[in-house]
């Protein structure tokens, strides 16, 4: 049904002429007269009666009348509401989120929230690599991780922070008044790290291959305050990024910065590649306007 055939039959009927009808929507009277009729020969059946002056509606013509009222508002409403999406002033957005990321996006979400505040954002936590398979499966639009990604996923991303990694422990493990580690002296310490389904600890377990050894890791969580605890036990070194350790009273406990080489906790956005909507294309500037002066020294 052509909708605007229908839209200029209501506004004939309402006004009970074509002639104002034409007034009102600024056509010709001809115009109206060759869109009633069209709207007449799609039904298969006469919807008006011109008695005289007046319009009379047919049985037929009562019902096209009060329901294309409907069709034409609900239309009217359709456009109103692609026009807000376009400009974020509706939508919704669900962003996967990492346990370990999520303490550092607060201001993100203080600043989405700010920017848009009609949008109605749902965070989903889950480890780093389930993010990954779940954006790449379109289940997530998009989502944050540690990179490298999984060169297996396709998934397009784009870093946003990086912080140093350093070695946690109780006091006394690490050279008196050392403030930096080789990563290769961590070959023969035992160490506590994330499960494996976190994305730094693929992360890590990379570069423990590339330079040539196989860790000691004596357990793993997936909660990084319980690895603050069983390293300050005496259990092993933990590995966390900068963030984590300036967060911490360290009281007992010691850090120093892995270097040759120096590891990074890069935080990147992922997303598929595919349909990027105008609510996560928001969300992924304000991540690059929030956390744009990051640096791989940052604390």
């Amino acid at each position: 049904m052509d909708i605007r055939s229908l839209r200029y039959f209501i506004e004939t009927v309402r006004l009970n002429s074509f002639t104002r009808a034409a007034d009102a929507l600024h056509v010709t009277q001809s115009t109206i007269s060759k869109m009633v009729r069209q709207l007449e020969d799609e039904m298969g059946t006469q919807l008006l009666i011109r008695d005289g002056r007046k319009l009379v509606l047919t049985d037929t013509g009562r019902i096209v009348f009060e329901r294309g009222q409907e069709i034409v508002a609900a239309t009217r409403q359709l456009t109103l509401e692609v026009q807000d999406t376009l400009s974020l002033r509706r939508g919704s957005l669900a962003v996967g989120i990492p346990p370990m990321i999520n303490l550092l996006f607060t201001p993100v979400l203080k600043a989405f929230r700010e920017r848009y505040p009609d949008i109605a954002l749902e965070l989903r936590e889950d480890t780093g690599q389930a993010i990954e398979r779940q954006v790449a499966a379109g289940d997530l639009e998009v989502g944050m991780t540690v990179l490298p990604c999984d060169p297996n996923l396709n998934l397009v991303s784009s870093a946003v922070a990086s912080y140093p990694i350093w070695a946690l422990a109780e006091a006394g493990t690490f050279p008196k008044r050392r403030t930096t580690l080789k990563l290769t002296a961590l070959r023969d310490m035992p160490l506590v790290l994330l499960n494996d389904d976190f994305a730094l600890t693929r992360s890590l377990r990379r570069s423990f291959r590339e330079a040539g050894f196989e860790p000691k890791v004596v357990a793993q969580s997936g909660q990084w305050d319980w690895l603050v605890a069983m390293a300050s036990a005496g259990l092993g070194v933990a590995l966390l990024p900068g963030p984590f350790i300036h967060r911490l009273a360290i009281e007992g406990l010691e850090a120093v910065r892995i270097i040759e080489p120096e590891l990074s906790w890069e935080v990147a956005q992922i997303w598929n590649g595919h349909y990027l909507s105008h609510a996560a294309g928001a969300w992924l500037t304000v991540c690059r306007d929030v956390l744009k002066n990051r640096s791989a020294h940052a604390a």
